[in-house]
């Protein structure tokens, strides 16, 4: 099915758990088309929203299956063009022993796996669908991480480097696409209670001064704000939906 219609459309990664699927359900209440992706197959509400376009099992630490991915979206987008990317697939691997991957430890190669996940392909995203992009004058949201800003007992080295690397990013690709009236921003989620959250997490709560965690409704509503056209004139920021865990 193409996009035929004036309605919003954004394109959503790790659409299917957690932050991603937040993010589908926001934005079609919104009354957002959306074309989503992820390496499972989507939930059976996915196929009961009007507003959902398709989606693709792909898994984007391939650069071969996101080219095709690509190609295949901007297809369904067609002349029309897209309002917004959301960067939000990423993965945090544990070494051999369930210990996160450090700089001690690990072989290198599940390091560079992390960082074409968690980088390179958000990078690949959006220049793929710059055109598409910039026909909308449309925006882009890379889903960071407080990990990116400040040592985190559960994340480990290889995720919060490729995080921080991913916020650069974020900057430099505000400058750049600006020339294609495309804007670029960033959320940096702290402690989220989804399923991946396991019950260590709650021993950082007192670090929390809401103390709590935050919903990936929560995370979804700030990525919402930050497509809207609302926030034209918000581009290379990065805004931590933490709690204020962030400030200490």
């Amino acid at each position: 099915m193409s996009v035929s219609n004036k309605k919003r459309v954004a394109v959503v990664t790790g659409a299917t758990r957690g932050i991603g699927l937040a993010v589908v359900e926001r934005f079609t209440r919104d009354g957002w088309r959306v074309i989503s992706c992820s390496r499972g197959k989507p939930p059976l509400s996915f196929a009961s929203n009007p507003l959902w376009i398709d989606h693709f099992e792909v898994d984007l630490s391939v650069r071969d299956e996101v080219a095709r991915f690509t190609k295949k979206a901007a297809a369904l987008v067609g002349k029309t063009g897209l309002n917004a990317l959301i960067n939000n697939a990423a993965e945090s691997p544990k070494a051999e022993y369930h210990e996160r991957l450090g700089c001690l430890n690990g072989d290198i190669d599940a390091w560079r796996e992390v960082f074409e996940l968690n980088f390179f392909t958000p990078l690949l995203l959006s220049r793929g669908f710059a055109s598409a992009l910039h026909k909308q004058l449309g925006a882009i949201v890379n889903v960071t991480s407080i990990a990116a800003h400040a040592l985190h007992p559960f994340a480990g080295s290889a995720y919060s480097t490729s995080k921080s690397a991913l916020s650069s990013l974020t900057r430099e690709m505000a400058n750049e696409f600006a020339e294609l009236g495309v804007r670029v921003n960033a959320v940096a989620p702290g402690e989220v209670r989804t399923k991946m959250i396991g019950p260590e997490y709650d021993a950082l709560i007192p670090r929390i001064p809401l103390n709590r965690m935050g919903t990936a409704e929560e995370v979804a509503a700030v990525i919402y704000q930050l497509c809207d056209s609302e926030f034209s004139y918000v581009t290379g920021s990065e805004i931590f939906v933490t709690g204020g865990q962030h400030l200490f």
